[in-house]
């Protein structure tokens, strides 16, 4: 038997905000939770049992983490893979290290899925400058030149054109591996969830369709109002990659939909995903319950979705000068939830966010950014 009963300890790998909210429905199911996050005042500390202070890569701590556990889970892709070693040889951690191996690097990510024939946008892995320049010329205008480790919410990333230069852009890049992605004719962005247990039963969301801002999710809405078949489409090329890559846990495949109606994937994430945050809202059980479910190896829950819902995140750049933003304008909308990480501010760092539902997609994404409107102080 695998499955982790409630009233068992469950151990994540990060405590930030997705820690946080797994870490309340974890709470919800009758467990108990440590995480392991290298800041002391980390976003799920408030409501876990315990925080492990280390970096995510130190055997000691991951080992510590999985003596005081009885399943291991992450929060977060960039955990040491020797630190989840540690774990593993002690008590079940799911998602493996296999997955997180894969992920991590995104030219390894990109050339498994060539590998196995998933639809793919042009791209080139650049071990140099040399190559990175070689690359931008074959990719032609307006380039992506994304680092292969480390970057995450824009950061990491370039847009470079063929005659820019391939040095300096190498050096801003870290000097590090890197791969070169042709601009796409985009139509728009959709995401999809899928949660799977250890012998293979699944369950998988409704696609979300999201909106970027600089490379950074600004909104997002599910279920995606997009056509029966991109939506069939999406989910089954998201479930065929958590079954090849063997996933036990969550995986989030954001995808592109180009405007000659096809599908190409763009990254994965092997945990919770700010794109299914609506979850909580639309769907009888939310995406941070399905992880909890996933990793303790019990029954999925369903992902039908009772109305639509949107999202919209909420930056640190509203609380600049101490303004205190005006919660009570926003929540005076009837439909309108707002949800905090118990983070401190600083430019650029999700904070929280607005949830709305509404009778359609576009009424919850307009309710959502009214809402978060009317956080603004008055001038």
């Amino acid at each position: 038997m695998t499955a982790v009963l409630p009233g068992a300890t469950i151990g994540i790998f990060g405590g930030g905000q997705l820690g946080r909210m797994m870490t309340l429905a974890a709470r919800t199911l009758g467990y108990h939770v440590i995480v392991l996050d290298p800041d002391p005042a980390c976003a799920a500390g408030a409501v876990a049992d315990r925080v492990i202070v280390a970096r995510l890569d130190d055997v000691a701590a991951a080992t510590e983490l999985a003596r005081a556990s009885d399943v291991v889970t992450v929060e977060i892709e960039k955990v040491g893979l020797d630190a989840m070693a540690a774990a593993a040889a002690l008590k079940p951690v799911r998602p493996g290290a296999q997955v997180l191996r894969v992920i991590q690097d995104r030219a390894r990510q990109k050339q498994w899925l060539a590998d196995r024939k998933f639809p793919l946008g042009p791209f080139w892995i650049a071990r140099s400058a040399d190559e990175l320049g070689d690359a931008r010329r074959s990719a032609g205008l307006n380039a992506f030149v994304k680092s292969a480790t480390g970057g995450y919410d824009g950061r990491g990333q370039a847009r470079a054109g063929a005659d820019d230069d391939a040095d300096a852009v190498w050096r801003a890049l870290g000097s590090s591996p890197c791969v070169v992605e042709q601009a796409l004719d985009l139509d728009s962005e959709i995401s999809v969830m899928v949660a799977r247990r250890v012998g293979g039963e699944h369950a998988t969301f409704p696609p979300a369709l999201n909106h970027h801002v600089n490379g950074v999710l600004d909104w997002s809405v599910i279920p995606a109002p997009v056509s029966d078949a991109v939506a069939s489409e999406g989910v089954r090329i998201a479930r065929d990659i958590a079954e090849q890559l063997d996933v036990v846990g969550l995986l989030a495949v954001e995808m592109f939909m180009l405007k000659d109606g096809s599908i190409v994937v763009n990254e994965l994430a092997p945990r919770p995903h700010n794109s299914f945050h609506h979850t909580e809202l639309a769907s009888l059980t939310s995406q941070f319950e399905q992880a909890i479910r996933a990793a303790c190896d019990l029954p999925l829950g369903s992902t039908d979705s009772m109305r639509p819902a949107a999202i919209a995140n909420l930056f640190g750049d509203l609380w600049l000068q101490g303004v205190t933003p005006r919660w009570e304008e926003a929540l005076a909308i009837p439909s309108v939830r707002i949800h905090l990480y118990g983070k401190s501010p600083r430019p650029g760092r999700k904070m929280g966010h607005v949830g709305a539902v509404g009778g359609t997609a576009e009424d919850a994404v307009t309710l959502a950014l009214v809402a978060r409107a009317r956080l603004l102080p008055t001038r």
